[in-house]
């Protein structure tokens, strides 16, 4: 069965007099354990559809079905349990608290999960642990490197077991040799079971995927399992 089901979706803003169709006419289904990336142009619509992929926002028609659950009759306390429960977030600028060590911002998500103080801990530690960052967990954000910071949102996304891991650009910050050890950790990611989502407009990153979703002007150009999947090697950290 798939955890991702999306029917006729489309998604329409106004701006003043203006009506922009994000999203035409998109359908796609995607199974658990598959590793994807969306790609296309600026404009083309990968944002807005990363947006109701994440329970970010709703689409204007059409219908989401996530874990067999339609999105569409949920309310904005259900939205937001889904999004904490089952989807774990990888951005570009990753969002880290400035304040907050590595521990505590990975910790976060456990929090508003309702998980007491040392199981918070327990979890948080074995995350950045996996993602190689043991000897980094008191450190704020601001004394580790760009790429130390995105294992500590990766260690984030994780540290729920969440269904689904959703990445909008998450190399894109990065220099060559950092992005390929971030994508040698999606791949370990994806090997332990994880579903994977990476919305990128770099050609070089799509290849790590599985399967590569093209879009254009809010419709689906194209959509292919990739046969020639860039493998990385394990990274030692």
């Amino acid at each position: 069965m798939p955890i991702i089901q999306l029917k006729d979706i489309s998604r329409v803003y106004k701006i003043g007099a203006e009506t922009i169709h994000a999203i035409r006419s998109v359908s796609l289904e995607i199974n658990k354990n598959e590793y994807v990336a969306l790609m296309g142009p600026s404009g083309s619509g990968k944002s807005t559809l990363m947006n109701i992929l994440g329970c970010l926002d709703t689409p204007s028609g059409g219908q989401y079905i996530l874990n067999g659950t339609s999105v569409g009759n949920m309310s904005d306390n259900e939205l937001a349990m889904i999004r904490n429960k089952e989807i774990g977030f990888i951005f570009q600028t990753f969002n880290l608290l400035p304040r907050s060590t590595a521990l505590d911002n990975v910790a976060l998500p456990l929090v508003y999960a309702g998980l007491n103080k040392t199981k918070r801990t327990e979890r948080a530690m074995k995350v950045l642990t996996d993602v190689g960052l043991h000897d980094r967990v008191k450190h704020k954000p601001n004394e580790l490197s760009g790429g130390q910071r995105q294992r500590v949102a990766v260690a984030r996304a994780l540290v729920n077991s969440p269904s689904i891991i959703l990445a909008d650009e998450p190399t894109g910050n990065l220099d060559s040799k950092t992005s390929i050890e971030i994508m040698a950790l999606f791949e370990e990611i994806h090997q332990l079971g994880n579903t994977i989502i990476v919305v990128t407009h770099e050609e070089d990153i799509a290849k790590y995927a599985h399967r590569i979703i093209r879009l254009k002007d809010g419709l689906v150009e194209s959509d292919e399992i990739n046969k020639d999947i860039k493998k990385s090697e394990p990274v030692t950290v």
